[in-house]
């Protein structure tokens, strides 16, 4: 046999040789049972009403030309009229290429084994590709059922139309749990990224959006959605960036499906059923969409974000150097004027005590300084309890001991922050890199909480601008550190030629803590971009860490600028940022809506408030021991009950009062609202105090007479001004991990600078200059002081 009818019987031999098969293996028939099969040529968009029972098979035959530079899609839909939940009844494709299978009704299943049942399913065909030209292609439906009783179904065929997407054309259509859809895309010439977004006027029924590769079978179930390709969760917003090079065929599948339950997108979930077997009503849940594929942006557009990144930051340096260049013509001309006073015996009031004793000191080998050299000069041993808790203090009572070993003992603190950023760093890089390969490999793309709007990859990276905008943190930071090191030379220059005022006025110089707190803001760089490799619930501290220390450090900085002689040391200072980070990690993993760890944590709040606000009114001359609670009330019973005394510290009071009711203040919303970010919260304090003292500083130094020359007060006007717009971008909120991944991508928004940077990408940008800014501010604020005797600096 040739011709037309040789295409027509191969096939229908082969579905007869498939029936049997079938029968053979399920011996669902009794021997000597015929089954009566009947062939029937189908045509498209004609809906067959029948009845299939367990002596019947139906066998729909279909033809249809495929063309080579032309994909259509074909749909089946089906409809079962009666409920046969016991024998339902089982539709065969048979394609060239693929088999699809499907039951009637349905039965998805959800959360604790819930089953919903569907009598109404649609799935489109998937169309292996063809070489040729045009070529004519056959498939069959196959109808069949075990139930005895007569069944009544709907069967149609039809073409899908708009089956291929067209770039930058927004197509919309309907979805169900049943009734899944998918669509083609080739990329057009010239284009290797695009972006495909899907949008939704409703936030339920929840849905998945998948990108696949060209092949059959096409995974469009919510039981098999997740199995290949790049997929996400969405209520309202979904999008997926696309690389060419991904795809080998040019071309993918734009996959949406309907999910069975709402639980995944943060919907509520349906009541359990009394019996296990119970089927549920799942209700409407049919969801109008509408999707477009965007070509992204090409590869000058990242130059160009790149170039700008650098151009930002790389001015700071050039400023800085012109801002070096004036300093240094101005000190050198004073230093002029200075050694030209010296030689003719033309002294200023002050300047007529020896320089013998202080040069000699000065000329000693700091290697001979060790450790336990701290705090052992017996005049500081035998008169501090004098000196420290009298009424009026100045800069000279607190900077008493050997400038050698204070020196010393502040660059511990560099030293060991150093330490710490390399044993936190490298971990945190692996661990970061370990979660993008998972994201590349699984595609599941609800892993990271990105701006998927504004997600521009490179290489392995799924969103490059994030990392790359953090780069502002790591060089200004550098450029602190270099402005601290030629201050810190000039510093030392001036010790050696026995300068008085270097030597006694002004500030005391101890350049430790800047250098740790330089170290500290490129760190938070780095470590804000490990975040940004995949942002999620697990490894925010990595984005927040840092930020303690450096609010920790700029705390300890303002506090040592007048009490040099009784500051913290760095293995205390760091003991407590531990302790800090460790309750962030409890609170991240423990302190969501748990009342426990909250009433823990703000009794510990509240005492870490007193204790410290003792320690900083007694300046340390006081003693936790056993017979504190005694020393207490007796304090309470002289003063207050005795006789109404006022404290003796106004100043001091004061803000101590002032702090007392902000982290009271804290820790009681905390205890009431239970915010669920507990890092940002943790954060939100330390940020709070730091402010309350900074402004305190400010107030109390103009207060005394001090004043703020030029560049400080142009450091902390332009400060203030980029905090402002900084934390305007901050609020934003692009994305949140406190919500499920597809809540938190309706916040997510297009780029707004370049085509390439976010809000949050600008925050980034505008919060490393504020920081860098501040830094200088700390640098720079005493300056007024440098010519001022210590004994006329007043303590505040």
């Amino acid at each position: 046999i040739s011709g037309p009818a040789s295409c027509w019987i191969r096939p229908g031999l082969t579905a007869l040789l498939w029936l049997c098969v079938t029968q053979f293996i399920c011996g669902s028939e009794a021997v000597g049972e015929t089954k009566n099969v009947v062939q029937k040529d189908a045509e498209f968009d004609v809906t067959y009403n029948d009845t299939v029972t367990s002596e019947n098979q139906t066998i729909y035959a279909f033809n249809h030309t495929v063309s080579r530079n032309k994909t259509e899609g074909v749909r089946v839909s089906v409809d079962v009229l009666s409920q046969g939940f016991e024998s339902p009844i089982l539709f065969v494709v048979r394609q060239k290429q693929a088999v699809l299978s499907f039951q009637v009704p349905l039965i998805l299943r959800g959360l604790y084994q819930r089953k919903y049942p569907y009598n109404h399913l649609g799935r489109t065909l998937c169309q292996p590709p063809t070489r040729a030209a045009s070529e004519t292609q056959y498939f069959f439906v196959d109808v069949s059922t075990l139930s005895s009783q007569g069944t009544n179904y709907q069967l149609r065929v039809s073409r899908v139309e708009s089956f291929t997407l067209q770039t930058d054309k927004k197509f919309s259509f309907t979805a169900s749990p049943s009734q899944p859809q998918y669509f083609k895309y080739v990329f057009p010439d010239g284009v290797d990224t695009v972006i495909v977004k899907v949008n939704s006027d409703m936030t339920f029924p929840c849905s998945v959006m998948s990108v696949q590769d060209i092949q059959c079978p096409v995974y469009d179930l919510d039981n098999n959605v997740a199995f290949i390709g790049m997929y996400q969760t969405m209520t309202k917003k979904g999008a997926i960036t696309v690389q060419r090079k991904d795809f080998p065929s040019n071309s993918f599948y734009v996959v949406v499906v309907v999910k069975t339950e709402d639980e995944a997108c943060g919907g509520p979930l349906r009541f359990y059923p009394l019996r296990p077997d119970e089927l549920i009503d799942a209700g409407n849940r049919t969801k109008v969409i509408d999707v477009v594929v965007s070509p992204a942006i090409n590869s000058e557009v990242y130059v160009m974000g790149m170039l700008f990144c650098l151009g930002i930051f790389l001015s700071f340096y050039l400023l800085t150097l012109l801002v070096a260049c004036l300093e240094n013509r101005r000190t050198l001309s004073s230093e002029a004027i200075t050694d030209s006073a010296t030689s003719t015996d033309n002294n200023y009031g002050y300047m007529e005590r020896s320089l013998e004793s202080v040069g000699r000191s000065r000329q000693e080998s700091l290697s001979s300084v060790e450790e336990d050299d701290y705090d052992t000069l017996d005049d500081i041993d035998s008169d501090k309890n004098i000196v420290r808790t009298k009424k009026f203090l100045c800069v000279s009572d607190l900077a008493r001991k050997d400038k050698r070993i204070l020196s010393k003992k502040y660059q511990i603190y560099f030293w060991n922050i150093a330490t710490i950023a390399v044993f936190y760093a490298l971990p945190v890089i692996q661990l970061v890199i370990t979660y993008q390969t998972v994201v590349n490999v699984t595609g599941n793309q609800d892993i990271c909480f990105y701006n998927f709007l504004c997600a521009h990859p490179l290489g392995a990276l799924s969103a490059f601008n994030n990392l790359l905008s953090n780069l502002g943190y790591v060089m200004l930071g550098l450029l602190f550190l270099l402005i601290v090191l030629k201050r810190d030379i000039v510093h030392n220059r001036a010790l050696v030629r026995n300068d008085l005022n270097a030597l006694e006025c002004g500030i005391p110089k101890h350049f430790g803590l800047f250098y740790a707190m330089g170290t500290a803001l490129m760190m938070e760089g780095l470590l804000s971009a490990c975040y940004h490799v995949c942002p999620n619930y697990t490894n925010f501290q990595f984005d927040t860490s840092f930020m303690y220390m450096i609010a920790g450090l700029c705390m300890l900085k303002l506090y040592q600028k007048r009490h040099p002689d009784i500051n913290a040391s760095a293995y205390t200072a760091y003991a407590c940022l531990a302790a800090v980070i460790f309750f962030s990690v409890l609170g991240v993993v423990f302190g969501k809506g748990n009342m426990v760890f909250w009433i823990v944590f703000s009794v510990i709040h509240i005492l870490a408030t007193l204790l410290l606000s003792t320690q900083l009114y007694y300046m340390g001359r006081w003693r936790f021991d056993s017979g504190v609670l005694r020393r207490i009330v007796y304090v309470i019973y002289t003063d207050c009950i005795r006789q109404c005394s006022g404290p003796m510290y106004i100043d001091r009071m004061v803000l101590l009062v002032m702090g007392n009711i902000v982290n009271w203040s804290l820790a009681a919303y905390g205890l009431i609202e239970r915010p669920n970010d507990f890092a940002s919260y943790l954060l939100a304090i330390a940020i709070c105090n730091l402010l309350l003292y900074f402004a305190f500083y400010i107030i109390m130094k103009l207060r005394s007479g001090e004043r703020i020359k030029c560049l400080p007060l142009v450091c902390i006007l332009f400060t203030a001004v980029v905090w402002g717009f900084a934390l305007y971008f901050f609020f934003q909120g692009l994305s949140t991990w406190q919500k499920t991944p597809a809540e938190s991508r309706e916040h997510n928004r297009d780029c707004i600078l370049l085509s390439f940077f976010d809000d949050h990408d600008i925050w980034h940008f505008l919060s490393s200059i504020a920081m860098f800014g501040s830094f200088l501010v700390l640098l720079t604020m005493d300056d007024d002081l440098d010519t001022v005797q210590r004994d006329k600096i007043f303590v505040f």
